[in-house]
This record gives C-alpha cells, structure tokens and sequence, in this order.
C-alpha cells in the first residue's frame, strides 16, 4: 500500500526546472519510493548502499555514469562524491532537466559536495516520515501559519478531529512508513533495527564512534530532553563525556536528521533573551523506543507526555514547510526570567506566536507571555494556542484556540 505524500507535487514541479534533483532525509522515510512513484518515464535506478556499485562510483565514476545512463535514481549518493564533477560535465553538455534524481541520508557530507560541484545546476528537498496529513489523506499543501487565510483554508476541508488516544498512539507509534504502513509490525523490532541499522551505515561512516552503547547511552539522553534547552554541559555530565564530543555527537545527529535544533528567535526583542537552541526528535517514535516508553498508554499517562505532545507538533510544523519544498521560518522565545513562547513563525515580515498546549480549554493565561512582543517594533500577526481542543474559536482578538488537526 501506498500512501500519497505531500512532497510529490514540489518534486514533478522543481525537477522540470533543474537537471539534478537531490532529496534528503533519515534513512528509511519514503525518499526511493516517492522519487519512484514521481517517474513520468523509466528511470534507470542504483543503489550505493551496494558495496560492489558504491565502489565503481567511487573509483571509476566516468566508467559508472556510461553504463548507468540519465534519467537515473541514485540512492544514497553521499557515499560516492567522486560523481557529482562527472554530473556536472554531462549535464552542462546535455543542458536538460530531471536527468540525475538522487537520495542521501546525511546532509552535511552531501551539501558540502553539492556547492562545490552542482552549484545553480540541483534543487535539494527535505523528506521527514508520514505527516498527520498524509497518514488521514488530506490534500493540505499549505505550510503551517496562524493567519486567518491558513484558517479559511483548512475549514473549507472539513478536517476531522483527533481523539487524544488515537494521538498518542500515533505520537508513539511515529513517522517512519514501514510502520504505518504495516500496522502488526513488531514496534520494538523496528526501532531496535532501526537504531542498529543507524549507527552501523550512518554514524560508523561520519565519525569514529569507538563505543557504540555510550553513543546509545547519548542518544537516549538527549531523547529524554526533547523539548528542553540544549546544556551540553548538562548532558556531559549525565554521560561521563566531553563537551567537545557531545557538540560533536549532536551535530552528527542533526546532520542526519534525527533531531532538530529550534533556534531563539535571532531578532532583538529583548536583551534578556536565552540563545540556546531547543532540541527536538523529528520522529517521535524513535523518542519513545529510546527513552523505553513502550505502549501508548503508558506514554499518554506518563511525565513525558506533555513534552512528547509538543515535539509531534514542532515536527508536523516542520514537515508541512519541508515538504513542500520550504525552509521552516520558525523559532521560540525566552529570556532570563524563563517567560517563553513556544513558536515564533516568521512569515513576509509578520510573526506569529504560538503556544502548544495539552489541554482541551485553553486560558488566555496561556498566551500571557505574547504581551512581550508588544514593546518590539515588529509586526504581529494573529497568535493561536494549538491544543486538544474540538473546534477553532477565537480565544482574545487577537489569539485563536486551534485543534491540533489544523496543522
């Protein structure tokens, strides 16, 4: 079975507009598939997680590219970057689009290739797993923004609700495809493999990780501070590491896009401002496998729940911008005195500030903070509470309570 993603119309329209096509993203979230489902012709298709292709890429890649012609799908493309200057020759001579659609699991080793080799000739997209969207079949391409044209938007859908225990099962079960697609698939089964599998072909290959349970040890730290403030020196302690390395370790894991570092939003509103990020799991399945939340249950009624609600929702923010082909213009607010929104989205020159709540009556409490953006000089858009609640209302004027399913 397979289900329709959101990415798929940004794909069909950017690869008409370049030769090279790049989509990233953690291993396992659809990217071969989708690129597969997008074919309006017979793509030629290799894989470099092959061991005897991955090793003619990389040294006869001239020799590779005669015998695996354009229109082609390479998947995993960071393992050979001897390939990208022979794109580069072919395409310039060809001067077609859509001739090269490639995948690739860690960003920072791909990117420093691409703009060396294929600057102005690639388009790169972002692929996360299933979003609440996609997994219901709702045709909403519209990144997430709390104005009154988003609100329009979704209301003319009709989009039903979501009854919290089906949320938290989702919450538990994550993003990633095999899972969803497959519903009496062992859940700690995948994720053990998953883990596994992660480590052994993504962190073994960007960083000499001599023992592998204290990276485990690491990663489940850092799972158990989803939502939280970023203190490397915090999570050194807990782990009996250097700063150095765990700066290092998160790189890595925001590289191949396990996690997501929300920023401070960078403009002054206030010179009391804290400029840590804050650290979210991108799948919040795989946050629960490491922080050994094992039912849906035990999750919805457990001390994380309000932090793992939140982290679905940053995550679903992020995959309605990604997917369709955007950078996510979003951050969050805190100074000193720990006064915090959750959200800031900057959209055209107006932010918007959102709170994420895990109640179904939010109070106007709850957005007392959004007085703070009042002293700025910027311009403020309508504010919204993302919530448990059933229906959209308007909270003050200026704010509106909206249903988690409006993302």
């Amino acid at each position: 079975m397979y289900i329709k993603r959101s990415i798929e119309s940004i794909i069909k329209k950017t690869a008409k507009d370049y030769p090279v096509l790049l989509v990233t993203g953690p291993r396992q979230v659809g990217k071969t598939t989708v690129l597969k489902m997008c074919e309006k012709e017979k793509f030629n298709y290799v894989s470099l997680d092959k061991l005897s292709e991955r090793m003619m890429a990389k040294e006869t890649p001239e020799l590779f590219l005669q015998r695996y012609k354009a229109p082609l799908v390479i998947d995993e493309v960071q393992y050979a970057p001897e390939l990208f200057p022979y794109i580069k020759a072919i395409v310039d001579e060809k001067q077609e689009s859509g001739m090269y659609w490639l995948t690739g699991s860690q960003q920072f080793h791909l990117m420093k290739n691409v703009t060396e080799s294929l600057a102005g000739r690639i388009a790169v997209l972002k692929l996360l797993g299933f979003s609440q969207r996609e997994k219901s079949d709702i045709k909403n391409n519209e990144s997430f923004v709390p104005s009154e044209k988003y609100i329009s938007y979704v209301l003319n859908k009709k989009i039903k609700n979501i009854e919290i225990n089906r949320l938290y099962e989702t919450i538990w079960r994550g993003s990633f495809p095999k899972i969803n697609v497959n519903k009496n698939m062992d859940w700690e089964i995948f994720y053990s493999s998953y883990l596994e599998t992660y480590i052994e072909r993504d962190i073994k290959s960007l960083s000499n990780i001599n023992n592998e349970l204290t990276f485990v040890k690491f990663m489940t730290a850092l799972a158990a501070r989803t939502g939280q403030l970023l203190n490397y020196a915090d999570i050194s302690k807990d782990i009996g590491i250097s700063e150095v390395t765990v700066k290092a370790w998160v790189s890595l894991l925001r590289t191949s896009g396990i996690i997501y570092l929300l920023e401070p939003y960078y403009k002054n509103i206030s010179k009391r401002m804290i400029k840590m990020p804050k650290i979210y799991f991108l799948d919040t399945g795989f946050a629960c496998y490491l922080t050994k939340w094992n039912t849906p249950e035990v999750l919805q009624a457990g001390a994380m729940n309000g932090a793992f609600f939140e982290t679905y929702v940053i995550s679903e923010i992020i995959k309605s911008y990604w997917h369709n082909g955007r950078q996510a213009p979003i951050y969050f607010y805190r100074d000193k005195d720990k006064k915090e929104i959750d959200i800031l989205i900057e959209e055209n020159g107006i932010l918007y500030p959102v709170e994420i709540k895990k109640t179904d009556t939010p109070t106007k409490d709850d957005i007392g903070n959004f007085k703070i953006l009042e002293t700025s000089k910027l311009k403020i858009g309508k504010g919204a509470v993302v919530c448990l609640a059933s229906n959209y209302i308007p909270l003050t004027e200026k704010v509106n309570i909206l249903p988690i399913n409006y993302l």
